[in-house]
């Protein structure tokens, strides 16, 4: 096929030259930038690891990791280890990036609550077009994080680590810390953070770890008290 790919096709990675190019739906798009996410986060990314990131039937993972497969984007491994492809994660990396800018533009240019962007960029990054992506790069910048305190790219916990970050469940009684990240695909997570004021930027004083597994912490005058399930998702630094 000669010419230059209408928008939404692409070619994977090893395809012959003469095959049509693929195409690229809404649904490939979200389950490679699933798996990109989850590997983000550590995970070992198995069809039951899509099934509960997207929250999509058994049965649906099944025929979309056919069509992955097929399309030259993932390959599965004998255990059923699932990994992208260059060309799966060209296209996710593609994705996760508009995703990063909208929520940007959502916070810094529009003002909205932080809590709220992650879900509406959701939508919106599919409809993202390469001009209003430059757009975007020249108002914004390409670097920066997003409302979260999350960077663009695969930033893994051993990564995050590296840089010096912790979960808070692992900060001891005693230490000031200043949170850096949070978990951003969880909006209960993030409603709830909020309510209690904690968010990237913000330091607190964990004041004990308590028998029950829950965290008592002072921000500003108030304490708060914070389970284990909900400290492990928020990343932090010493202030």
């Amino acid at each position: 096929m000669t010419g230059a790919l209408q928008s939404g096709e692409v070619r994977a990675t090893g395809q012959d030259t003469q095959h049509a190019p693929v195409r690229i739906t809404i649904s490939k798009e979200n389950y490679l930038k699933a798996i990109a996410e989850a590997e983000s986060e550590g995970e070992t990314v198995i069809a039951a690891t899509l099934t509960r990131w997207l929250n999509v039937s058994a049965p649906a993972v099944t025929m979309a990791i056919k069509r992955l497969k097929r399309d030259e984007l993932i390959h599965v491994e004998p255990d059923g280890r699932i990994a992208l492809t260059q060309g799966g994660r060209k296209i996710a990396n593609r994705i996760l990036f508009r995703h990063h800018l909208i929520e940007r533009m959502l916070t810094e240019i529009f003002g909205m609550e932080w809590y709220k962007v992650h879900d509406e960029a959701e939508q919106l990054e599919h409809a993202v077009s390469a001009d209003f992506e430059r757009l975007l790069i020249e108002k914004l910048g390409s670097e920066g994080d997003c409302p979260h305190g999350n960077q663009f790219g695969l930033d893994s916990p051993e990564e995050r680590r590296r840089r010096g970050w912790h979960p808070l469940d692992e900060a001891d009684a005693g230490a000031t810390v200043t949170v850096v990240s949070v978990f951003e695909r969880d909006r209960q997570l993030l409603e709830y953070l909020d309510g209690l004021g904690l968010r990237p930027g913000v330091s607190v004083e964990i004041v004990s770890r308590n028998y029950d597994e829950t965290l008592t912490l002072r921000l500003d005058d108030r304490l708060l008290q914070l389970g284990h399930p909900v400290a492990r998702k928020v990343w932090i630094t010493a202030a």
